[in-house]
Parts: structure tokens; sequence; C-alpha cells
């Protein structure tokens, strides 16, 4: 099934998590300005399903997602690097293609 035929919020978050594959992640970022998913994306992917669905339905913030992707990467990285990744903030753009409901907080801290 294709991104455009699944039950989206208003800001365009998929309904059913269920929906949710790594074909339809990578129609989501396309359709967000990404057009192609490296291995670094799918790190900060994954990290955010990892937490979402097996830690009680934790959303990291900016800061936590720095944490995490400096580790996971070997290397010391800032803000920058996600936003060079998840250009429309990644906190919002990230979940999204993650197929995650959509955040109530704001950005990073």
């Amino acid at each position: 099934m294709s991104y455009s035929d699944l039950e989206t919020t208003d800001n365009g978050f998929l309904v059913n998590q269920d929906d949710w594959t790594e074909d339809v992640a990578a129609e989501i970022a396309a359709d967000d300005g990404i057009p192609e998913l490296t291995d670094k994306h799918w790190d900060l992917i994954n990290f955010l399903r990892d937490e979402f669905l097996n830690n009680n339905g934790n959303q990291p913030n900016e800061r936590k997602m720095v944490k995490a992707m400096s580790a996971a990467w070997g290397e010391k990285i800032s803000t920058k690097e996600l936003y060079d990744l998840f250009p429309k903030q990644p906190s919002t753009q990230a979940t999204k293609i993650a197929g995650l409901p959509e955040t109530r907080r704001k950005g990073g801290y």
C-alpha cells in the first residue's frame, strides 16, 4: 500500500502505526523533500521507533537524539547534523517519517 492511500492526520502523520513500512517511510521522506534516506537517516528513524515502541511511547527531544546519534556514529555531533538530515525539524520530520504520532512538545530542549 502506498503512503497516499493511507489514513493520515492533517499534518501527514500516519493514523495507524501498523501501516508503516520502510517503503512507506521512503515515500513520506520524498514527499517531505528528502529524496533518499541514507544510513544516518535510518539510524535516527530506527532510534525513534525503538524508543517509542519499546519505551512506553517515549518521544526523545533533540538533545537526546544528538546524544544517541553521537554514540551510534562514534563522533560528537551537534543539532546541526540532525537538521542537515531532517531540515524541517528533526523531532517533527523524523518522527513523521518513522510513522510515529505527532509529538505535542516543542522542538529541542
